[in-house]
C-alpha cells in the first residue's frame, strides 16, 4: 500500500494575508446541499486547550453534508504556542476599539470581517472556563462568578433576521447537549451577561461585537476543571446539538469519548516541508529527530494534516508543535536541493512498483529501491559494508536501527536520495501494518 502523505487528507489553499509569524487559518467544511453557516472560533485565549482542540477536531474528522461550517481553530495561534492566556493581552477584550500598533490589530480586523460575512448566520466562540458556573452561591467552585460549563450570551434577543431569540436557541441546545451526560454538574448553564446594561468588560468582546452586527452568537465554556480530553466532549457536545438545531447534517470519524479523544492529541501528525521534499509521519514521535536534511538559505515552508501544528525554528534545532504540546525536535543539515526525481522504482514484498516521492510505503517483509542513475540511496539507519549506495539491496526491518525510527515504536523509516550530493526527496517505509489512507476529500483553507 503506498500513500502520498499531508495533500490527501487536508488540502490547504493558502493565502498569505497577515504579516505574522503564525498567522489564524479559516477552513470550510461545504457541501452539496444548501443550508445555514456556522462560525466555530478556538484560541482566542492560548490558555484553553479544550476549546482549540475542540474546534481543530472539527476541521480534521467532521464531514458536512447540508449546510456549512465555517472553523477558525488557531484564532492567537502564537498565544496556544506559548501557552499564555494572551502574548499581547487578551484578545478577548480587543473587539470594541483597539489602535493600529497593537500587534493583534491585522488579526483582530481579519475575524471581524468574516464574523460579519454575510454568509455567516450563527457564531460559537469556544473557550474553557474556571470551575462551574452557578446562579447560586454553592461553594467557591460553583457559583455565580465562575464560568466553566456555562452557555454565555450577551442578550436574551438581538436584532436579526436570522435566529433573534438568542436565549431561547441557546436554552433549547443546552437542553439537547445534556440530555447525553452522565451527571447534573457536568451539564450546560445559561449565562446571560447582559452586557449592554453596563458591563464594561463584556462590550469588549467578540460576541458582544457580533451581535452588535446582527449576528447571533455566543461563547461555549467547558469547566477547566476536567482534563482537556472531557473538555473537548463538553464543547462538541454543544456544537453538535447547535448543528441539529439550526439543520447542518455531518458525521463524525471518531467516538466521542474520553479515551478515543485522548487517542487523538498529538496524534497522526502529517508534515511535509518544501513541497513534499521533507515527509514525516507521526505518530508517537521520537523526542528527537537527527539528519533533517534542510535546504541551503532558505526560510522553512511547510504544510501539515493538522491545522494546530506549527515550526517553530531557531538556528541549530526546529520545534514541531500541536498546540501547547511538543511532537519533536528536528535537527537539521543542510544541502543544495535537486528536483530531478519524481518518483522512484520500487520491489515491496516481492511486487515491483513505482513510488511517488513523498509516499509512505507499506511494507510486510523487505523492500528494495531499484538503481537510479547518479543517485545515491541512503536508508536511514541501516548499514551494509562496502554499500554507500543502498539502491539494489534488499532490507528487512530488523536490519534498521530502532533509534533512527520516526516513532518510539520503531516501525516508520527514512529512505533519502541524494543526487550529486545534492538533496532529491525521500518516502517512509512503515512496518506497522497500520498505514492509513487519507479521505480523498478537500476542504478550502486560508492562512490569515
Amino acid at each position: 500500500m503506498i500513500r502520498s502523505l499531508v495533500p490527501c487528507l487536508l488540502l490547504l489553499f493558502v493565502t498569505q494575508l497577515q504579516a505574522s509569524e503564525y498567522p489564524f487559518t479559516l477552513h470550510k467544511l461545504v457541501s452539496s446541499r444548501a443550508g445555514p453557516t456556522i462560525l466555530v472560533i478556538g484560541g482566542i485565549q492560548g490558555d484553553e486547550p479544550g476549546g482549540f482542540t475542540a474546534a481543530s477536531l472539527l476541521v480534521t474528522d467532521y464531514e458536512v453534508s447540508r449546510g456549512e461550517v465555517w472553523v477558525v481553530p488557531n484564532l492567537n495561534f502564537e498565544s496556544i504556542l506559548k501557552r499564555s492566556r494572551g502574548v499581547y493581552g487578551d484578545m478577548n477584550r480587543k473587539f470594541l476599539q483597539l489602535q493600529a500598533n497593537d500587534p493583534e490589530y491585522n488579526a483582530v480586523s481579519k475575524i471581524k470581517r468574516i464574523i460579519t460575512d454575510k454568509q455567516v448566520d450563527i457564531i460559537l466562540n469556544l473557550h474553557d472556563g474556571s470551575g462551574f458556573y452557578s446562579q447560586d452561591y454553592i461553594d467557591a467552585d460553583e457559583n455565580p462568578n465562575r464560568w466553566g460549563q456555562s452557555i454565555v450570551i450577551d442578550q436574551s434577543v438581538i436584532e436579526s433576521e436570522r435566529y433573534a431569540d438568542l436565549e431561547a436557541i441557546a436554552q433549547r441546545v443546552i437542553n439537547t447537549a445534556n440530555s447525553s451526560v452522565g451527571t447534573e454538574r457536568e451539564g450546560f448553564l445559561l449565562k446571560n451577561t447582559r452586557t449592554s446594561e453596563g458591563d464594561k468588560e463584556m462590550e469588549k468582546t467578540l460576541t458582544y461585537f457580533a451581535i452588535r452586527n446582527g449576528k447571533a452568537a455566543m461563547g461555549v465554556e467547558a469547566s477547566k476543571s476536567y482534563p482537556t480530553e472531557k473538555r473537548v466532549i463538553n464543547h462538541l457536545r454543544f456544537v453538535e446539538a447547535m448543528f441539529t438545531e439550526i439543520g447542518i447534517e455531518f458525521q463524525r470519524s471518531f467516538k466521542l469519548s474520553a479515551r478515543s479523544i485522548k487517542r487523538k492529541l498529538g496524534r497522526d501528525i502529517q508534515l511535509a516541508i518544501f513541497d513534499n521534499k521533507i515527509v514525516y509521519d507521526f505518530d508517537s514521535a521520537r523526542k528527537t529527530i537527527s539528519y533533517v536534511p534542510l535546504k541551503k538559505s532558505a526560510g522553512i515552508e511547510f504544510s501539515t494534516n493538522n491545522p494546530l501544528v506549527a515550526i517553530v525554528n531557531s538556528s541549530s534545532q526546529i520545534k514541531v508543535r500541536y498546540g501547547n504540546r511538543s511532537v519533536t525536535t528536528l535537527k537539521p543539515e543542510y544541502f543544495d536541493y535537486d528536483y530531478f526525481l519524481t518518483d522512484v522504482g520500487m520491489i515491496v514484498d516481492g511486487v515491483e512498483t513505482r513510488v511517488p516521492m513523498g509516499s509512505m510505503v507499506a511494507v510486510e517483509d523487505e523492500f528494495l529501491i531499484q538503481p537510479i542513475e547518479d543517485t545515491r540511496v541512503n536508508i536511514i539507519g541501516y548499514r551494509k559494508s562496502g554499500h554507500r549506495n543502498e539502491s539494489n539491496l534488499s532490507v528487512r526491518k530488523q536490519e534498521i536501527g530502532r533509534r533512527f525510527s520516526l516513532d518510539r515504536q520503531a516501525q516508520k523509516f527514512r529512505v533519502e536520495f541524494y543526487r550529486n550530493n545534492k538533496y532529491s526527496g525521500m518516502i517512509l517505509i512503515d512496518f506497522s501494518g497500520k498505514t492509513r489512507i487519507g479521505a480523498n476529500r478537500q476542504k478550502s483553507a486560508s492562512r490569515l
